[in-house]
């Protein structure tokens, strides 16, 4: 009997859950509020968690895991005729002014390969072999290149997951949804008149996913941040899709996409409304102060646009998913935050494998659901 499946929220998760459910064979009624400020359609992505200094061990596994999964999943778009998604193994630059620190992340890098060879070669590099990687970088910097990490556009590769999903049946509804019970269990879900029923009900709603639970009884322990993303056009510069991602040693960075663009961000806003997806000037003036000090040549380039996203965090900084306790046919998962691009797709994979009933990836018992979920009085 086929497994009927309500994923709702198109982001990075939810379109990974939907591709993988479909693809074995699942009926999957994928529901999304298409609201603005979803942390996929802002985000562009650096999958390069090994130079990480999280003392976080849960979170290395899961990002480690995350990348590791990536090759494997373009390739199976790839195969399914999905060929922009968004996705490029250029390698990163971690760069620095002190070179002790250079030395450091390269130990760093070098001890974690053994268990994550797909870092690829790690190459400590002089400041004229920085610069000749990514030539508007002002001078001072040098670096240590990942070969193996890579960038991606969250937005295309959301777009290539949902197009598989529904090649292989998948329906994509946009509305808001409202959770079906019965005693309980969770038996579908309605948007306006229409009611879906399911075996199953996955909840991706990122920072939104309190609001669709709070019905249930279930106080979702979520918050979020407000991130607003700069995108450039180089125009000194014939082509930048090859350039590496690069990583400074503040909270911004610096990615290359085809046709001259350059991405830089991002702001780290709390204590924002869900509601205030504004571009602001203080946004910009961070995200430029910041990046003209790394690459002063932008300061030349065009502006093309400003994204803005919001990031969910759960308590820990640390995503969780699972089956939610107290319920049947009812699963979530959330607070990917800045991580979203790096762990979204193979998490998407392991909600859909838990849904099926097969066994995860990975140990999910640190990620378990329960961290996040209190009771409503």
């Amino acid at each position: 009997m086929t497994q009927k499946v309500i994923v709702i929220g198109a982001g990075i998760l939810g379109a990974s859950a939907a591709y993988h459910l479909a693809s074995q064979g699942a009926e999957v009624l994928i529901i999304d509020r298409a609201d603005p400020g979803q942390a996929t359609a802002a985000a562009a992505g650096i999958i390069c968690p090994w130079l990480s200094q999280r003392r976080n061990k849960a979170w290395y596994q899961l990002a480690k895991a995350g990348a590791a999964f990536y090759p494997d999943l373009v390739q199976a778009l790839e195969q399914e005729g999905e060929s922009d998604t968004g996705y490029a193994q250029v390698g990163a630059i971690s760069i620095h002014e002190d070179e002790a620190k250079i030395l450091l992340m390269q130990e760093r890098a070098a001890l974690r390969k053994g268990e994550a060879p797909e870092i690829g070669q790690i190459r400590s590099l002089s400041e004229a072999e920085t610069r000749s990687m990514f030539p508007l970088l002002k001078e001072g910097y040098r670096s240590v290149h990942i070969s193996g990490a890579a960038r991606v556009d969250g937005r295309a590769l959301r777009d290539a997951l949902l197009r598989a999903a529904r090649n292989h049946g998948a329906k994509l509804l946009n509305g808001e949804a409202v959770l079906e019970v019965h005693e309980d269990r969770v038996t579908g879900a309605r948007m306006g008149e229409a009611s879906y029923s399911a075996d199953e009900v996955l909840v991706c709603a990122g920072a939104w996913a309190d609001e669709l639970l709070q019905p249930l009884g279930i106080l979702f322990q979520l918050s979020h941040q407000k991130a607003q993303i700069m995108h450039l056009r180089v125009n000194s510069i014939a082509e930048t899709g090859t350039w590496p991602v690069v990583i400074p040693p503040t909270d911004q960075y610096l990615l290359a996409f085809d046709e001259q663009r350059i991405v830089m961000g991002a702001t780290h806003e709390n204590d924002v409304s869900l509601h205030d997806t504004a571009v602001t000037a203080g946004g910009m003036q961070e995200i430029l102060n910041k990046g003209l000090e790394l690459a002063p040549a932008l300061v030349g380039s065009t502006l093309q646009e400003v994204r803005v996203g919001f990031r969910p965090f759960t308590p820990g900084f640390l995503p969780v998913i699972g089956r939610m306790p107290g319920w049947k046919g009812l699963l979530a998962a959330n607070g990917l935050g800045a991580s979203g691009l790096t762990v979204g797709p193979f998490l998407g994979r392991q909600l859909a494998r838990l849904a099926l009933g097969e066994e995860p990836e990975l140990d999910l018992s640190p990620y378990d659901l329960t961290h996040a979920i209190s009771e409503a009085e």
